[in-house]
């Protein structure tokens, strides 16, 4: 569709795709458009990407999928830096760290190199984290409409939610240990692994899951949102679509919903993130005080105010648009390669 390559669809080019596509049917329209949409900015999208019968029938299901974590993996080494800022200003935000210092911080401390720290688990979790997610999505849609039946839109979200809290809680360890890594210092670890064998030598299993309540609190606004929006612009497409053949489906405007349904995510969940990062670093952290969640909540506005529940939002909102494109970009010449149709 995008024949200039420059990452956006105009109107000719949306027009001329389908005037010389033979795709009649809406279903293959919203199907391509809904797993085209699924891209992975490093961020965990608590309602899985849903397949049809026909997808799953015919194998195309775990292409998808497989297509989606390659893009992931890739778009989040590309990112990292940006992501283990976003950490270390979320624990350490109220030294005064700010974008440019933290780089210098990161740099100084462990050559350029350290700036991924922490990426190696965050890519290996995508694989356990999908799989799970998918497999418990496709259980609990039967439990609650059965074999034939389409799930409505209350009934997605409950869907999603627990499938993204079984998810969650079935990989919440590397969570964990992701947050260690990317914070660690120089020398402090060899490894994952001996990561992991220090914080249960020293701090015991429970260790494992600080930060668990916070982060499954967080998959409800990020699971609404994400749905509601969804639903939202699907059904305006149709509507637009069955009123005039010859109307603009307004892509700028989509994108633009996208792009706000995105943000507005972020900004709800992120307080509850924030807080998430820090329960998981407070014993690797000099001096922090191990606190509750709402213990947690309070000392972070007494001490830093309202806008400290917002801190390392800013490299969070910038690795955005590099994470997007080249999700975009890894996962179309993935699907290429793995023959998936656009149908």
């Amino acid at each position: 569709m995008d024949r200039d390559g420059t990452l956006t669809i105009d109107w000719l080019e949306w027009r001329d795709h389908f005037l010389l596509n033979p795709l009649h049917n809406m279903e293959d329209v919203i199907t391509y458009w809904k797993h085209s949409s699924m891209l992975d900015i490093g961020e965990s999208l608590a309602v899985p990407d849903e397949f049809s019968k026909k997808e799953i029938r015919s194998g195309m299901w775990w292409k998808q999928l497989l297509a989606g974590g390659v893009a992931g993996a890739v778009s989040r080494t590309g990112t990292a830096p940006l992501d283990r800022l976003k950490v270390l200003m979320q624990v350490h935000g109220s030294q005064g760290l700010s974008i440019l210092r933290g780089l210098r911080v990161m740099i100084e401390e462990g050559g350029v190199r350290s700036l991924w720290r922490g990426n190696g688990i965050n890519v290996i979790k995508i694989a356990p984290e999908s799989a799970i997610k998918f497999m418990a999505y496709e259980q609990i849609k039967k439990l609650i409409r059965g074999q034939h039946e389409t799930l409505r839109v209350r009934e997605r979200f409950i869907a999603g939610s627990l499938a993204g809290a079984i998810a969650q809680t079935a990989i919440y360890p590397m969570e964990v240990l992701k947050t260690r890594m990317a914070l660690r210092r120089t020398g402090q670890y060899s490894g994952m692994s001996d990561c992991a064998r220090q914080i249960l030598r020293n701090e015991g299993v429970r260790a494992f899951f600080k930060g668990y309540i916070p982060n499954l609190l967080g998959i409800v606004p990020y699971a609404g949102i994400d749905l509601a929006v969804y639903e939202t612009l699907k059904n305006t497409w149709l509507q637009r679509y069955r009123s005039s053949t010859s109307a603009d489906p307004g892509v700028l405007v989509l994108l633009a919903c996208g792009t706000v349904s995105s943000t507005c995510g972020q900004i709800a969940s992120y307080p509850l993130a924030l807080v998430r990062t820090r329960m998981q670093a407070q014993a690797s952290v000099q001096g922090s005080p191990q606190l509750s969640m709402v213990a947690l909540f309070r000392h972070i506005v007494a001490r830093e105010g309202f806008l400290g529940l917002y801190r390392g939002i800013a490299p969070n909102f910038m690795k955005v648009i590099p994470a997007v494109s080249i999700s975009y970009v890894v996962y179309e010449n993935m699907k290429r390669l793995l023959g998936v149709t656009s149908r």
